[in-house]
């Protein structure tokens, strides 16, 4: 077991870093992310990807590196001071950098099958996902919106008999955000919005919070559907039929939670001072104010799974890939975050 916890980075378990799509920019920033590892505190992570993808894409962007190529996950991650770790998944053609290939779409799942393997096993500490081309994967028979939905289902694939409810969080050091409805129309929302389905999402929003973050009694903002919250039910009446009273429910069992909000006044930095995270009723709601405020920093978390799984938040980029444009900020945020998370997690357990 002592070859599986990572000796290079002490007690402390490696990471698990998916390829995503290889055609895209993950392994770009895998391997910026890397070479400035000392620089930005890097913590130990092993790379599942084709080797010969990962060396070519070195060569284009002019990165001096060494593989650590194996199965073993101990020794890949005692190599890391020096070497990349990568733990090998094949892949069926050649990648290109730029063009996405539908043939690879089993190996870009593969990876994040064998890293959700290892850490339900423990042989990692969490797992942190690059991007994927969800319309790439969809043509080949993935039945999956995207990456959360997926590894929920392979939670419940891990964990038989328990049904988990896979939570978006978008978070950085001055938001975290979580929209309750993600990739579907605008127009799907209010059909969607239910108090089971508010309560839900807070009680799991306010659980991570204590065990993952740290924060004991975390205060939670939600945001309203409508304009101004919908004035009293003068501008739609979902704020009086269903936010508000699912907000009373959960008030009533103990949490801090307060809303509905109106959203135009939520993210300000005065009234970012009043709570920890914000539940807001869908996609742009969330995302338009993190990505305005902390676009190269906020980390994609998924709450409610039983092992910790960040990502950067931002897609492939093919048209920057291979080029050496592409930032690695988001994803060394995501590994150095994923690594928080599953220390205090760990921790959490310990004194449970």
């Amino acid at each position: 077991m002592a070859s599986e916890v990572g000796r290079a980075a002490g007690s402390r378990r490696p990471l698990a870093l998916t390829m995503g799509d290889p055609a895209g920019i993950g392994l770009d920033i895998t391997l910026l992310a890397w070479r400035d590892r000392a620089k930005n505190g890097v913590p130990p992570f092993i790379l599942y990807a084709e080797p010969a993808a990962v060396a070519a894409r070195a060569r284009a962007l002019g990165i001096a590196v060494e593989l650590a190529v194996s199965e073993d996950l101990g020794a890949g991650s005692d190599a890391f001071a020096a070497r990349l770790p990568v733990r090998p998944v094949p892949l069926a053609v050649p990648v290109v950098a730029g063009r996405t290939e539908m043939l690879n779409a089993g190996g870009i799942i593969a990876a994040i099958d064998f890293a959700v393997a290892d850490a339900v096993a423990g042989r990692v500490s969490a797992v942190a996902t690059n991007p994927i081309a969800k319309s790439t994967l969809l043509r080949a028979g993935f039945r999956h919106p995207g990456h959360t939905e997926y590894l929920a289902e392979l939670a419940g694939r891990h964990h038989p008999g328990r049904q988990w409810v896979p939570v978006m969080m978008l978070a950085s050091d001055i938001l975290r955000v979580v929209p309750l409805t993600v990739h579907v129309p605008i127009t799907r929302v209010p059909e969607l919005l239910t108090a089971a389905r508010i309560s839900e999402t807070v009680r799991i929003v306010a659980e991570a919070m204590a065990s993952d973050f740290g924060i004991a009694k975390p205060r939670i903002a939600v945001t309203g559907l409508n304009p101004h919250a919908g004035e009293a039910g003068t501008i739609g009446r979902e704020e009086v039929a269903i936010i508000g009273p699912a907000i009373a429910s959960l008030q009533a069992e103990g949490i801090v939670v307060t809303g509905p909000h109106s959203a135009d006044s939520l993210f300000h930095g005065e009234a970012r001072k009043r709570y920890d995270a914000v539940v807001t009723m869908y996609h742009d709601q969330a995302l338009i104010p993190i990505k305005t405020l902390a676009f190269d920093t906020a980390v994609n978390v998924t709450l409610g799974l039983p092992f910790v799984r960040t990502s950067p938040d931002h897609g492939t980029a093919f048209d920057i890939a291979g080029t050496g444009a592409a930032s690695p900020s988001s994803l060394v945020a995501a590994l150095k975050l994923a690594a928080e998370l599953a220390e205090r997690r760990a921790a959490a357990s310990r004194h449970a």
